[in-house]
């Protein structure tokens, strides 16, 4: 359902598969000064050419990235609720890693001076159908 998260594994990493509304993707657009790598160029080996986008993925709707703070590997937890958080005053959304407060939008780009230096990794993956996605295949293979 929009709005929420499916969790499932690909080679022993938690991939996560967020079906984005249409305010989320807004939230994405608003954080644009707040991240560090709006368009995934800093480590290109962690965003497939095709998810190098403001929203990081094939269809805007679908965010699919590898659970895993680029900081210390620590799992980040899902905070979609805009809202005044403890750790963000205006937080539009996103992921929230307790380790050591990396932050993330709801495009998996991390925010400026935070400790992880990298935005999520998107892994390989292709849509099957509108609702289906096989993880680890890249869509040109």
């Amino acid at each position: 359902a929009p709005g929420e998260m499916t969790r499932v594994e690909w080679r022993g990493k938690p991939v996560w598969i967020v079906r984005r509304t249409p305010e989320m993707l807004e939230s994405v657009k608003s954080s644009d000064s707040k991240v560090a790598d709006p368009r995934s160029e800093r480590n290109k080996e962690l965003t497939p050419e095709y998810a190098r986008n403001e929203v990081r993925s094939i269809k805007p709707e679908y965010l699919v990235v590898v659970g895993i703070c680029s900081h210390l590997g620590c799992s980040p937890v899902d905070k979609f609720k805009a809202q005044p958080e403890p750790f963000e005053s205006d937080w539009k959304g996103g992921f929230y890693c307790p380790c050591h407060g990396s932050l993330f939008d709801l495009a998996g780009r991390v925010y400026k001076n935070k400790p992880a230096p990298d935005n999520l990794a998107v892994p390989p993956h292709t849509f099957l159908s509108d609702s289906k996605i096989l993880i680890g295949v890249d869509p040109k293979a």
